[in-house]
């Protein structure tokens, strides 16, 4: 009997995944819930058609879905962070619903109405190297998507993810009022960590420093003081001075 022959297509994926999703249900489960259940209602389903785009699959924090085309797969990506981050933007920073998505083209296997396989996997990883609010695409994708929209992207080099063999070329897409410092290749989840703890270390660093100084100017201060009275001795035996104590 003759095995059936697995179904495949092109196309552009995006993964996306909700930041702190664990710490935002712990702080509160209903608001988060709410909020997250408005944003796929008002936002999220509404806008994919325009982007000939289908919703894959759902889960708590996250969703994965289609599009035929790679451009159309970014320009929902950059106009739906847009819009989550003005929705969000009254809400206290700690409490913010934000999302990192990864978009990747590539071959994929069609399992009913799932897809599988290593496009999905390495959209999955990109998702995983975007800052929070941001988007990550892969080589394949910028090489779509440059000179057919006016987004510009960040070269982040090279990045091996986990479970795929080849390194992933990353780009970052550049938003408007993005927060990257480190626009080079080096830029990694490995390198942020690195630096935000180096960040941190100079501000402790920098605050000693500065309490150390005002401990040594009041010191000093004190002892040019007392070296003053010394040297003028009994001032109450010289009224010239014009000094009373």
């Amino acid at each position: 009997m003759a095995q059936e022959r697995v179904k495949r297509r092109l196309a552009a994926i995006l993964a996306a995944d909700m930041v702190g999703y664990s710490r935002l249900m712990e702080a509160d489960e209903a608001g988060t819930i709410a909020r997250q259940k408005a944003h796929r209602k008002e936002l999220f389903d509404p806008t994919i058609a325009e982007y000939n785009g289908r919703i894959v699959k759902t889960t708590g924090d996250g969703l994965l879905i289609e599009f035929s085309s790679a451009v159309d797969a970014v320009e929902y990506a950059v106009a739906s962070q847009q819009a989550i981050a003005e929705r969000e933007a009254d809400v206290p920073e700690d409490m913010c619903i934000q999302y990192r998505v990864g978009i990747n083209v590539g071959d994929i296997v069609i399992d009913g109405d799932d897809i599988l396989g290593d496009g999905v996997n390495v959209a999955a990883r990109l998702e995983g190297l975007a800052e929070p609010g941001g988007i990550c695409v892969s080589g394949n994708v910028h090489e779509r998507v440059v000179g057919k929209t006016d987004l510009a992207f960040d070269d982040m080099g090279e990045q091996k993810v986990k479970n795929i063999k080849k390194p992933v070329k990353a780009f970052a897409v550049r938003l408007a009022g993005g927060t990257r410092r480190n626009t080079g290749p080096s830029m990694t989840p490995g390198l942020r960590i690195a630096r935000q703890a180096v960040d941190r270390r100079f501000t402790v660093r920098q605050h000693e420093r500065r309490s150390r100084a005002r401990v040594l100017r009041r010191r000093n201060y004190r002892g040019h003081y007392h070296r003053a009275l010394k040297g003028l001795g009994d001032v109450r035996n010289r009224p010239q001075l014009g000094l009373r104590l």
